[in-house]
């Protein structure tokens, strides 16, 4: 089983490593988000970290200002007019997620785990869910955020993006978080980050659920997305 303290050491090692080695390309996204849009740089949320504590998590701004109190608030959509032309870039290649590196190398995040939600969202979970997240840092990847890669598209075609998601999707997205917390070992975590990379440039493939066996059985509403 992965030890806590060997978590953090791989978590300080990477982040450290990943920091010096997209400093580069932050040279260029900041200026062009300082001078694009709403002229916003970063954007910080709370989110719900180990023990429940309330932290923030940083991002590069993608969206309007004033997005959580627009449309669906915290749920994005497929092409959600909130979402600023360079923003779309940036989420896309996932890029925006980057400053998130920082909140790892603080402390309140791991390179692998569930991924953090608002207090909102995280609410959404079953309360037996909700106690075991709590137990372990959120991550900046995991297999949450691997299998939920086109989780806006999966809500485009719905007749009710904001049901689906917090009746099915939010459940579904809670057991596959508590099935990774039950099965992380060193072997999990690094596989992890090779899945996110994978499914960034391959974003169709299906290959994260030969990657990970055993993943609890995906509701029939959203079986068909994966196929």
């Amino acid at each position: 089983m992965l030890k806590l303290d060997m978590t953090r050491v791989a978590d300080l090692l990477l982040s450290t490593l990943f920091i010096l080695l997209v400093v580069p390309l932050w040279v260029i996204v900041i200026p062009v988000l300082r001078f694009t849009g709403e002229g916003e740089v970063f954007y910080r949320q709370p989110r719900v970290g180990k023990d429940g504590r309330i932290f923030n998590l940083l991002k590069f701004a993608t969206m309007l200002k004033n997005s959580p109190n627009m449309g669906t608030g915290d749920l994005t959509l497929h092409n959600d007019p909130r979402v600023l032309p360079v923003g779309r870039v940036l989420r896309k290649t996932k890029i925006n997620e980057l400053p998130q590196l920082l909140n790892v190398w603080k402390g309140d995040m791991s390179i692998v785990g569930p991924r953090p939600q608002t207090p909102r969202i995280f609410a959404l979970y079953p309360q037996n869910i909700q106690d075991d997240l709590k137990r372990i840092r959120p991550g900046l990847s995991g297999v949450g955020p691997i299998l939920f890669r086109g989780e806006e598209k999966m809500l485009e075609g719905a007749n009710d993006p904001q049901a689906l998601y917090e009746s099915t999707i939010m459940p579904y997205k809670g057991e596959v978080e508590r099935w990774y917390l039950h099965n992380r070992s060193i072997r999990s975590y690094f596989l992890v980050i090779v899945m996110t990379v994978w499914v960034i440039l391959f974003p169709r493939s299906g290959a994260a659920w030969a990657a990970f066996p055993g993943l609890p059985t995906a509701p029939k509403e959203l079986a068909t997305f994966w196929r």
